[in-house]
């Protein structure tokens, strides 16, 4: 678990950066965009309302040693909820690998498609930025066979793969001047 960070604002909020979760087992990812001023007590309700309440509670938490993790608040949780934190040796981010790769791809992926802070319109008239593609990029991601499991996360964690009908989606168009620009 961690943070994707020094992205433009987007959103109606203006997230600012994205947290990033990866089980370890099923190699799902869970995209969460937030603030990097947030505090420990806004990671945690972050935390509570969109992993455990959906997930389960993890039987461990692997990160670096971000404050907003290592406070006393978070270890008290996870002390009540008989649950360990595991942070990574100081110069030693290879303990938390998974994820710091997961956080190459979010990233790189959040900055090729919306470049420079970039929105675009659809063929409605609705704005879109970053933070409204994630929820894409995470299902793109969660339902992509990878290499190690020979299975997408999606199936690995559910036991089966999520319907998705693209030929029922309507063909739209976006408005997007600045790649247009850029087109030979």
């Amino acid at each position: 678990m961690d943070w994707v960070t020094g992205l433009v604002p987007g959103g109606k909020e203006n997230f600012n950066s994205c947290l990033v979760i990866v089980d370890r087992y099923s190699k799902t990812v869970r995209c969460l965009p937030c603030h990097k001023e947030n505090t420990d007590m806004d990671t945690a309700w972050l935390f509570w309302n969109e992993i455990i309440s959906t997930c389960e509670i993890p039987k461990i938490i692997i990160s670096d040693r971000d404050p907003k993790l290592t406070s006393e608040f978070w270890t008290n949780l996870y002390d009540m909820l008989g649950r360990k934190l595991a942070f990574n040796t100081a110069f030693h981010p290879q303990t938390d690998g998974l994820a710091e790769r997961m956080i190459q791809k979010i990233e790189d992926i959040i900055r090729r498609f919306c470049p420079y802070g970039m929105e675009y319109k659809d063929h409605e008239g609705y704005t879109h930025d970053w933070v409204t593609l994630l929820p894409a990029v995470q299902l793109a991601y969660n339902t992509s066979q990878q290499f190690t499991t020979g299975k997408s996360p999606s199936l690995a964690e559910k036991g089966v793969e999520p319907s998705i009908v693209c030929g029922s989606l309507e063909e739209k168009s976006f408005d997007c001047p600045l790649h247009s620009q850029r087109l030979p």
